[in-house]
């Protein structure tokens, strides 16, 4: 019995590594899931309503408009409301972000950290997901999150990426596959925001020939200045093609005058 029970234990001690790799490559498997789910592999244009709220100030009210190509990894951000802001915009080219203020006629590189309009918000919370690229995962285990049972992983940044915050922690929807919850870190431990997706749309793309998944909502919570929240509402999404020089500097400019 011993001996059997001895043997049991070297199998299952050689098997284990094998285990943990499958557990990896699982990891990995999910995060490229979900990146592909919001991944048109065309253009994509929304509508997005965008509210902060800061302590001891009057909330804040933005619309914009969100362009996206993801064959090209191009981005940008068009604000039309309030008037003392229509104009402005962010571009994202060639992995670098550029700060556009009609006002003085001038772009200006920003960095991952960048408030976008001084809100709560990141570029990332707007342009494709990029998780498997740019994240390698750990995995924790299964949570309840409220009535949803998640999946939940630990995020680290990859070598030479840049990204807003170096490690996140990601609750991922058992079910149904999507973000329920991410808290983001910087690489002292400390917590630096909190991001909810309480509702999610399914829309079919014409130029990926499959379903395209997009947060309909995301409820930010700045965990350094506690009180501070951003609600961002993507109102209306257009899965068809854009204008092929809408991504440049001039075009965005040309909007703004």
């Amino acid at each position: 019995m011993n001996m059997l029970s001895a043997a049991a234990l070297a199998v299952a001690l050689l098997s284990a590594p094998a285990a943990l790799a499958m557990e990896q490559a699982e990891q990995v498997k999910l995060l490229a899931t979900i990146d592909d789910r919001q991944r048109n592999g065309g253009d994509y244009k929304a509508m997005v309503y965008l509210e902060q709220k800061e302590k001891g100030k009057a909330d804040l009210v933005y619309e914009l408009v969100v362009y996206r190509r993801d064959a090209d990894d191009k981005l940008m951000m068009l604000f039309t409301k309030p008037k003392a802001e229509a104009g402005k915009g962010y571009l994202r080219l060639d992995k670098n972000l550029w700060n556009y203020d009609p006002n003085v006629g001038r772009w200006e590189r920003r960095t991952e950290r960048e408030r976008i309009a001084g809100t709560d918000s990141r570029r990332a919370d707007f342009d494709e997901s990029r998780l498997a690229e740019e994240f390698d995962p750990s995995y924790e285990g299964e949570a309840k999150l409220g009535k949803y049972t998640a999946h939940v992983l630990n995020l680290k940044v990859k070598p030479n990426v840049d990204v807003a915050y170096p490690v996140l922690k990601l609750w991922v929807d058992k079910e149904s596959g999507n973000i329920l919850k991410q808290e983001e870190y910087a690489l002292s431990g400390r917590k630096m925001r909190t991001a909810l997706y309480p509702r999610w749309k399914k829309m079919f793309s014409e130029s990926k020939k499959d379903n395209v998944w997009v947060p309909e909502e995301m409820r930010i919570y700045d965990e350094v200045e506690k009180g501070n929240s951003t609600t961002i509402l993507i109102k209306t999404v257009d899965l068809r093609p854009l204008e092929a020089n809408l991504f440049t500097k001039a075009w965005l400019e040309s909007k703004s005058r």
